[in-house]
């Protein structure tokens, strides 16, 4: 795939992840999954595309799995980032290496051979990620049925990074792709519209539908508070009211690009508590949701 990288080695404008990770107080049932977390670095063998908008210290396959150690997460999902375009190289490079239980989301372009998707999908690759709210991006209707065409016969899915503005067309776009489909980051909505606003109402009732399923991630990127980001809690309890059974959960490591203070990962899974009181729903969600998603049974 054609990319245009950097030459040389160029400074972080961004702070890396919280290395000290804290024990969560509570225990994550056996099997648990981070659905979302990106790798970065070393440059000089993973060099970034030149129109980046952010340059991040290096996040490698051995700290982020130092960091799920401490956790207790058995199971990962690593999401191809924006830095790298579509070269997914350092990604399946993991895939490959890495004996811990992992499953992959890349980004492609329409050069993409069928025999490049085979290969992804040998390594674990599992769906494609659309990053939809990237400047100059397609509408959603006008991508994804193309790029679903390609996977559908791989049980693939695709991963939506979409603007809130465009939720209102989801609903209909979801129903007639051929693969199924996981939002990012609670879709991105605005907690000042509140639970009963449009975006979140249109949300949730992707949501219902079996076909969809949402990502419990990065809460700080939705929140207008510092953590436990008590304004998302309405959000997450009215999720997982109305489909425990569509709900992903992801640390969102090594949190790039935050406007609020970087958090500590044990921090943010201790929000599980206030999230999911109930211990069969973390099965749920943590477990047997991702389990099904991402083929870990396979």
């Amino acid at each position: 795939m054609t990319t245009h990288k950097t030459d040389g080695y160029a400074k972080p404008t961004i702070p890396g992840a919280d290395p000290d990770t804290r024990k969560p107080r509570i225990a994550l049932p056996a099997g648990s999954c981070d659905c979302h977390a990106h790798l970065f670095g070393p440059q000089d063998k993973y060099p970034y595309e030149a129109n980046r908008r952010y340059t991040p210290p290096d996040a490698s396959m051995d700290d982020y799995l130092k960091m799920l150690g401490v956790l207790g997460v058995e199971r990962a999902v690593l999401v191809q980032p924006s830095v790298y375009g579509t070269d997914n190289t350092l990604m399946l490079d993991a895939l490959r290496a890495t004996k811990f239980p992992l499953r992959g989301i890349a980004v492609i372009d329409d050069e993409i051979s069928d025999a490049e998707l085979a290969s992804m999908h040998a390594a674990g690759v599992r769906g494609l990620r659309l990053n939809l709210r990237a400047k100059g991006s397609a509408a959603p209707e006008d991508v994804a049925p193309r790029v679903a065409q390609r996977i559908a016969p791989l049980g693939w899915h695709l991963q939506l990074r979409i603007n809130p503005q465009d939720l209102a067309n989801a609903e209909a776009l979801v129903d007639r792709l051929p693969v199924p489909v996981v939002v990012d980051h609670f879709g991105a909505v605005a907690v000042e519209e509140g639970v009963q606003g449009k975006t979140f109402q249109t949300i949730l009732g992707l949501a219902r539908r079996s076909r969809c399923f949402i990502k419990l991630s990065a809460p700080m990127r939705m929140s207008r508070q510092e953590l436990p980001y008590a304004d998302v809690l309405p959000f997450v309890h009215a999720l997982v009211k109305a489909a425990p059974g569509q709900l992903l959960w992801g640390t969102d490591w090594p949190h790039t690009t935050l406007a609020q203070s970087m958090p500590n990962d044990g921090d943010l899974c201790d929000l599980l508590a206030d999230w999911m009181p109930d211990l069969a729903t973390r099965q749920q969600v943590l477990v047997d949701n991702p389990a099904r998603v991402y083929g870990f049974l396979d």
